[in-house]
């Protein structure tokens, strides 16, 4: 893995582990040679992120809507800011410049980003890992919910371990370097759909 597209919330939430928690992710992946692909933002955690990655060393791609830019929320520090119109554009842009995903703790954003990384998976657009880290329990609730929808079948068995969720990042990456892509609907038999 050389870049890691990473979600995770704009927002400064007063629990500031959270905040530290982003930036010991920026950092970590900079000291293991993996660039980051994000937002683009310079708030809450996905300033803290970049700021990590990029006082450790690291690359840091940003990418962001016209629309945010010229309300003054990019990150002029990125080693690289990609500009683009539209979010539909940036989450494209994430898929084609990273090799996996890694969903931090977020809002609204950035479960749409998840769950999009996750369909895409199951479709066949990308055969990239998507990991969450479970940090603080935050993702309990969600991976409870993902188990709910496996167990009443609204997702298949050959798509249940799509999202590989750990509560250590080291581990987590560990998991995501040993990903093993699943088979897409796109390639299954009619009859097993």
């Amino acid at each position: 893995m050389k870049r890691l597209a990473v979600y995770c919330g704009s927002a400064s939430p007063a629990d500031r582990r959270f905040v530290r928690l982003a930036r010991e992710v920026g950092a970590t992946l900079a000291s293991q040679g993996i660039g980051v692909v994000y937002g683009g933002g310079r708030l809450g955690l996905m300033g803290a992120l970049a700021e990590g990655a990029l006082d450790a060393g690291g690359e840091v791609t940003g990418v962001i809507p016209e629309a945010l830019v010229s309300r003054e929320l990019a990150n002029p520090d990125c080693t690289e800011l990609v500009v683009v119109n539209t979010m539909h554009e940036r989450k494209a842009a994430f898929t084609r410049l990273s090799d996996g995903f890694l969903v931090l703790p977020g809002g609204v954003g950035t479960m749409g980003e998840l769950w999009e990384a996750v369909s895409w998976a199951q479709l066949g657009y990308h055969a990239k890992p998507v990991g969450v880290l479970n940090a603080f329990g935050f993702y309990d609730g969600l991976l409870a919910f993902n188990r709910h929808m496996a167990e009443t079948g609204f997702v298949r068995p050959q798509h249940q371990g799509i999202i590989l969720a750990e509560v250590e990042l080291d581990l987590l990456l560990r998991r995501m370097r040993a990903h093993e892509p699943v088979t897409p609907i796109t390639a299954m038999n009619p009859g097993t759909l």
